[in-house]
């Protein structure tokens, strides 16, 4: 077993700091800061009805026809993205895991957007031990998510769990695009210990496609749906696996190569 160690809290106030600033620089669009949860903001094991209900009420009112089942998978969605991809990028970039905890998070309007992140210690171990230790976090935090969100709008378990491994299965692509030193088998290998920690073992893979120079390219094979068609009847998500096979191969092609 990889070995680990725990910052101290004097050195885990910097890790905080790091982390929230690796992650803005990566995206161009986390918006961290340290310190506790703001009033009205999501924070785990809180009372976040009252927060999620103006969630809810916000999505219908701006999408009047999409009905109760894309409500309920925006609530979800919108929970879990920004601790999705902070576990991710501790893992990969950060090389230390903090309690996730300790991760409050902000509405804004038919989104949450924007976090603040207790500062603490962190274990730092290897990428693989931090994998394992995010998705004992992530679990224990997405089954609470899933009954909250439940509470108000009906999400039963297994579109939940394809729409995370489509959350996940996304972020490894988006890591094979910002490590290019790192082999598709090794993102594949990543993929699938996420997957297997987070219980999504077959919920969605990784598929490869192959670049004009000959390079094997990433791209998402989807067993969810996130609904967006609801909106927008005559529009699907590159990935959406509701779409003729081969015109889902040549959208997401052309995304890969749009990243090199």
């Amino acid at each position: 077993m990889a070995r680990s160690f725990l910052f101290a809290q004097d050195t885990g106030d910097a890790a905080t700091t790091r982390l929230i600033a690796t992650a803005a620089q990566l995206t161009g669009f986390m918006k961290g800061e340290p310190g506790p949860a703001r009033p009205g903001w999501y924070r785990p094991g809180a009372d976040n009805g009252p927060m999620l209900a103006e969630l809810h009420a916000a999505l219908a009112a701006t999408y009047p026809k999409a009905g109760p089942a894309f409500y309920a998978v925006r609530l979800w969605t919108n929970l879990l993205w920004q601790p999705a991809y902070l576990a991710v990028i501790s893992a990969h970039f950060h090389g230390a895991m903090p309690d996730l905890s300790g991760l409050s998070q902000q509405r804004r309007g038919i989104y949450v957007d924007g976090y603040r992140l207790l500062p603490g210690a962190q274990v730092a171990a290897s990428v693989e031990a931090l994998i394992d230790n995010a998705g004992s976090q992530l679990s224990a935090m997405t089954a609470a998510m899933l009954e909250e969100v439940n509470a108000l709008a009906r999400l039963k378990p297994l579109p939940a769990r394809r729409l995370l491994a489509d959350r996940m299965l996304s972020l490894m692509v988006w890591l094979s695009q910002r490590r290019r030193d790192l082999p598709p088998e090794q993102i594949e290998a990543y993929s699938a210990q996420w997957l297997h920690v987070l219980g999504l073992t077959g919920q969605g893979g990784l598929e490869t496609v192959e670049g004009p120079a000959g390079q094997r390219l990433l791209i998402v094979k989807r067993k969810g749906c996130c609904l967006d068609y609801r909106i927008d009847p005559d529009r699907l998500c590159a990935t959406c696996p509701k779409q003729d096979n081969a015109v889902r191969l040549a959208r997401q092609t052309a995304n890969a190569l749009a990243e090199l």
